[in-house]
């Protein structure tokens, strides 16, 4: 049998070499179509991602600004609170004074008016019992160190049993609300007598 091939074998060869490299061609093109679209889909997938990041940050950002706010209102609303009586207590300060006033100057001796002393000094009690349910507290600093931020000074007088600025004397008490100085105490300050050093000055 003779291994020359006819000129229709030949052709027929040929075509089927023509179609086996179609065929590798059309896998190569449709293969690298395939890695595009893995790339393609790889890219989204990246960009969602950091879309989603930001996003997120987004979301966090903005819940910490809302409990930030919230905070803040709720110091506005305490402070609101604790100061909105301030202006009202400090026009009552002149009644508690006024009260303090008459038991001073009062004669306890004096059987006739012993029971308007006792209602004086009911009153009194009863008042300050009063504000101090609405966070006023008295200062009342006798015999206690001066403290600029509380008390204020009307006068020295030289003291050799008190050690220099002790509060000698409280002309008029202070008061304050909810720890905030209302009105100062006017005191009476010991001073080192003439002739000695001032250590504590």
């Amino acid at each position: 049998m003779s291994n020359e091939q006819t000129p229709q074998q030949g052709e027929e060869l040929e075509t089927d070499i023509d179609i086996e490299q179609q065929d590798v061609d059309q896998e190569f093109v449709e293969l690298t179509e395939e890695q595009q679209r893995i790339v393609e889909l790889e890219a989204a997938v990246i960009a969602a991602e950091t879309k989603i990041v930001d996003q997120k940050d987004s979301v966090m950002r903005a819940i910490a600004d809302a409990d930030n706010a919230r905070k803040r209102a709720q110091g506005e609303i305490d402070k609101a609170r604790k100061f909105a009586l301030e202006k009202f207590a400090g026009e009552l300060l002149p009644v508690a004074d006024n009260l303090e006033r008459a038991l001073q100057v009062a004669n306890p001796e004096d059987e006739a008016i012993k029971p308007i002393i006792d209602g004086v000094e009911l009153t009194l009690k009863s008042f300050l019992s009063t504000i101090e349910k609405f966070g006023m507290s008295v200062i009342d600093p006798q015999g206690q160190p001066f403290n600029p931020e509380k008390h204020q000074a009307m006068s020295m007088q030289e003291n050799a049993e008190l050690p220099p600025n002790t509060v000698l004397a409280v002309m008029q008490k202070g008061y304050e609300i909810n720890g905030r100085l209302l009105r100062p105490a006017m005191v009476l300050v010991t001073r080192a007598p003439e002739g000695t050093v001032d250590t504590q000055a």
